[in-house]
């Protein structure tokens, strides 16, 4: 049995599916920006006093942010991997 083939291989798999791990990372990150977008012109569009539309925004980008933060730190995380692969 060739060894190296098999490592090649395998690493090959291997950064092929870290490649479509981060795009379904991307994708969702992406999911996550529209509908922050989207809250924030109705927001920016609506008739609420002004007072109250500015803590209204500082709500959603606090929750964009929070709910950003995982998918950022997982994808961190496979471009290294994905780095060290290519290494």
């Amino acid at each position: 049995m060739n060894t190296e083939r098999l490592r090649s291989t395998g690493g090959a798999r291997t950064a092929h599916r870290s490649s479509l791990d981060i795009q379904a990372l991307r994708a969702t990150l992406a999911e996550i920006d529209f509908a922050f977008e989207s809250d924030l012109e109705v927001v920016k569009n609506s008739a609420m006093d002004e007072g109250l539309k500015r803590k209204v925004i500082a709500t959603l980008q606090q929750r964009h942010r929070e709910r950003r933060a995982a998918y950022v730190h997982q994808l961190a995380a496979l471009r290294e991997r994905t780095d060290a692969l290519a290494a």
